[in-house]
């Protein structure tokens, strides 16, 4: 009798442990899945619901930190350091001495730090960056323009096409040269500070008014 219970126990514990194994296989190849297809957070969340019931399991883990690495990195493109940072933590549990993740996390905490000099420096540069990033965009279009006139004049073979793409040249380095000394004066900006006599008329003008034209 004794003997029976002592299988039926065993043959218990087995089918526990067949089942958790189950549910770690299924939910590690949903995480391999999810990655394949783009989507890191449902890949995220996978490995963790893996992770709960087999935290030793080495696919589990690895894939745990491949997809945080992901994430992080995604993160840090974005300049959401901090999340990056949480995101490289919860990492770091699964693949402690891990050299990618602590070289991303440097990467990162550099970056926040250079942050931090050039908001002190020149607290509007984000809207700076983005005016200029705007003028190089707008730039493209221009230079789209000139294209399309030069293909007009292959069917045309009207030079008024030419003349045209003449024209959109000249404006086109004009504005490239523009937007040349905005970037070197938005870099002086960043990397020297606004000057003591700007920085009380920063409320009453835009930042582009500190990056001058020629």
């Amino acid at each position: 009798m004794a003997a029976c219970v002592c299988a039926l126990i065993l043959g218990m514990e087995g089918c526990a442990g067949s089942v958790e194994r189950w549910i770690v296989n299924t939910r590690v190849n949903q995480g391999a899945s999810a990655l394949d297809r783009g989507n890191l957070h449902e890949s995220l969340l996978a490995y963790q619901l893996a992770l709960r019931v087999g935290p030793n399991d080495p696919r589990a883990r690895a894939g745990f930190s491949a997809v945080s690495m992901e994430i992080a990195d995604n993160d840090y493109k974005h300049a959401h350091f901090d999340d990056a940072l949480a995101t490289l933590n919860a990492a770091a549990k699964y693949d402690p001495g891990s050299v990618r993740v602590e070289a991303l996390r440097s990467q990162i905490e550099q970056a926040k730090l250079k942050r931090e000099i050039v908001v002190s420096n020149y607290p509007t540069y984000s809207s700076a960056g983005a005016q200029i990033a705007k003028a190089y965009i707008s730039l493209a279009e221009s230079n789209a323009a000139l294209l399309h006139s030069l293909k007009r004049f292959n069917y045309s073979y009207d030079t008024n096409d030419l003349t045209k793409a003449i024209q959109q040249s000249y404006e086109l380095n004009l504005e490239v040269a523009k937007n040349t000394n905005r970037l070197i004066a938005y870099r002086q900006l960043v990397e020297s500070g606004v000057p003591e006599a700007a920085k009380g008329q920063q409320s009453l003008m835009p930042a582009a008014s500190l990056l001058p034209l020629p």
